[in-house]
């Protein structure tokens, strides 16, 4: 750094900073938030740290600078994280007579405590599924008080703990055969899966809410909670989470179909539980999507919490996120084949 000026040499100890925490939040999905739970807040950040290291490359390219090697070699080291937040190439669309569809959207209660302006959000959002026509629905933040009913469905709704607003419910145009919930400790959370039948072919799909850390996403709100108080509340949000993921997976593992998972993890594509939900299935975003693929309405940087990951059986022949603003998430739909 000798012949760098002084804002220069500033410039690259925040760069060095940056490209420290960048590096760090790679190594996060695989250590579990009950060991470090303060560490897997990082993980919220990814975004912005790719962001922010893409902006210090872009710099010092441009001053015809050798720093701007830090910030390369780690956005390289983290490609995969690349991909995850951003496709580059076109959403894949291939029409097959073997495709059905399926949509997960958090309707944040059809807007029940009017955190929206708009009176018909409740209408609005079924009109708009109706007009999409999704073979199978996985709806999160459901009121407990609705049961909507779409014709053509059939539909399951979970069972609620007493202290719930809301809950998830799954419709389908295919048969549905078996259902059930998965009721997560000390939570109104919970996850519920149904098993359906399109043609031969037995399919289990899961409709996931893990625990939310209730972050308020206006400045303002942000303003009034300390960093100590909203890192505990997050650090223990995740680590609820690791407990209900490990619930989740038991389950899975005895089931003999084939499998869909859906849902709002409430966490990024660079989490620990992402990673183990996931395993080794599809994401359909990272498939057939393109560009950020935001499913939350987070005003700092894109997000993406919600999920639809596939068994490897499955082709992803398409995928899309609506910029519907119903609620404070985007609903988003996969088309798959097996």
């Amino acid at each position: 750094m000798k012949r760098l000026k002084l804002g220069n040499k500033l410039i690259f100890l925040l760069n060095s900073f940056a490209a420290f925490l960048l590096l760090l939040s790679y190594i996060l999905p695989y250590i579990p938030p009950k060991s470090f739970g303060f560490l897997s807040v990082l993980s919220l950040g990814v975004p912005l740290l790719i962001l922010i290291n893409l902006l210090f490359f872009i710099y010092w390219l441009l001053s015809v600078k050798k720093q701007l090697i830090l910030s390369l070699v780690v956005l390289i080291i983290g490609f995969q994280y690349l991909n995850a937040m951003y496709k580059f190439t076109a959403s894949k669309k291939v029409a097959d007579e073997d495709n059905f569809s399926i949509m997960s959207y958090n309707v944040r209660m059809f807007n029940l405590y009017k955190w929206l302006p708009n009176e018909n959000i409740e209408d609005d959002i079924i009109s708009f599924i109706e007009f999409e026509k999704p073979d199978v629905l996985s709806l999160q933040e459901y009121p407990r008080s609705e049961r909507i009913k779409l014709e053509g469905y059939e539909q399951f709704n979970g069972t609620y703990v007493k202290s719930a607003r809301g809950g998830q419910a799954i419709y389908s145009r295919f048969p549905i055969i078996n259902s059930g919930s998965l009721e997560f400790p000390n939570t109104s959370n919970n996850a519920i899966f149904v098993d359906i039948l399109k043609r031969k072919d037995t399919i289990r799909v899961y409709n996931v809410h893990l625990q939310s850390a209730r972050i308020n996403p206006e400045v303002e709100a942000l303003k009034k909670e300390s960093s100590e108080n909203l890192f505990k509340r997050v650090s223990s949000t995740f680590k609820a989470q690791q407990e209900q993921t490990e619930m989740l997976l038991e389950h899975k593992s005895k089931c003999p179909y084939k499998v869909i998972i859906t849902g709002d993890f409430n966490n990024t594509a660079y989490s620990y539980v992402y990673k183990e939900i996931r395993a080794d299935f599809k994401d359909a975003f990272e498939s057939a999507g393109n560009g950020f693929g935001r499913t939350y309405d987070f005003k700092f940087f894109p997000v993406r919490i919600d999920f639809i990951l596939t068994d490897r059986a499955f082709t992803v022949n398409g995928y899309k996120t609506y910029d519907v603003k119903l609620s404070d998430h985007f609903p988003i739909k996969a088309t798959l084949k097996l």
